[in-house]
This record gives structure tokens, sequence and C-alpha cells, in this order.
């Protein structure tokens, strides 16, 4: 596990100019690279070549997914790269379709991926706080995590064949940050996972 993609999703909106996220996606380089991995990075707002994408997938061993939760999910442009990267990567470069095929429909739909034994990592920063999460009394996501509200993005990778690593988040992000806290945080966490190589 010595190479690490990682993706900065991050759209700026006139609220927020993504500078958390950009930091979070530094840290992450600078941690991985001081530790010996091999690292490669696509920011949305800096454009993509999608054959080049692709083999930044095949490439790493992990991927790391840096995004702000907007809307209940990923940003509109990193949407517009899986439309258009994940697609072209069904080719049997990131999956081979859905698994299945038209003399063999009772196979499986979503065993088709072609990157089994890698994994990734979602890194999300919120604008709910930590307390909307995983609390029945907590009305709008009624106990679910925030697993549970990125479902969709665990399955896309599912999709390839790749497992999950914990996921990491910021909470409250707008309006009672803890920037310093988070950040401490979030290098305890990539030293859990993602140990000095030899």
């Amino acid at each position: 596990m010595s190479n690490v993609f990682i993706i900065n999703a991050h759209e700026p909106y006139p609220f927020s100019e993504g500078r958390l996220n950009g930091t979070l996606v530094e840290k992450a380089r600078n941690h991985m690279e001081n530790k010996g991995y091999a690292v490669q990075l696509t920011t949305m707002q800096a454009g993509y070549d999608i054959d080049d994408e692709i083999e930044k997938h095949r490439w790493a061993d992990v991927q790391i997914l840096q995004t702000p939760c907007n809307w209940m999910g990923v940003p509109w442009s990193f949407k517009r790269y899986m439309d258009q990267v994940y697609s072209a990567g069904m080719d049997g470069r990131l999956c081979d379709g859905d698994g299945r095929t038209r003399k063999d429909a009772a196979r499986q739909y979503g065993s088709g991926g072609t990157l089994a034994g890698k994994q990734y990592m979602l890194s999300i920063t919120y604008n709910a706080p930590r307390t909307a999460f995983d609390d029945p009394a907590q009305d709008f996501f009624g106990g679910r995590g925030v697993d549970d509200l990125f479902w969709p993005m665990h399955l896309n990778y599912k999709f390839f064949g790749m497992t999950p690593m914990e996921t990491f988040a910021c909470y409250d992000v707008l309006k009672n940050p803890d920037v310093a806290n988070d950040f401490v945080r979030f290098e305890a966490h990539l030293d859990k996972l993602f140990p000095a190589l030899q």
C-alpha cells in the first residue's frame, strides 16, 4: 500500500471558498509523502483528462476523496467527473460493466469490479454538527450516520471492487468551526490508517 491518489472534490460556493478542503488535501499529501508514500492529486477546479484519471485509479493502492457534503452528497463537478471517468472505465479498466452478461444475467449485479485489493477513504466536511448524526432523537437524519448519508459513494467504490477505510469528518464548519482540533484529529486519523513505509 504505497500509492495514494487524492481527489479534491470541492466546488466553490458564495458561502464556502474551499479553504478547509484544500488545506486537508495538502495535509494529507504532506503526511503521505513524509511517510514514504507516492501521491497523485486531482482537483476538480484544475480540470482533468479522463484516461489519466482512470490510470490514477488503477495506479493507486488507496484513494482519498476529500469532499464537502453539498445537498446531502458530493458537489456537482465531482458528479460530472464520475459520469465521465467512471463511465469510461466500465470498459474493464475500472470494472467489467456491472459484472453480468447477456449470457450470464444471473450473476450478481455489481460484481464486475476490477480494482479488488484497493481501498478508499472518505474525508467529508459538514455544515451539520456532530450531534445531528447517530441520534434517533434528531429528526433530520433520524439516527443515521455520515456513512449512511454517503452510502451512494460507498456503493460507487464497491462497484469497482474496492474496500472502505474508516471515514473522517469535520462538523459544523460554517457556524461553529473547530478547525485546529479538526487538523489534530485528521493527522491522528491518517497516522492510524497509514503507517510509515520502511
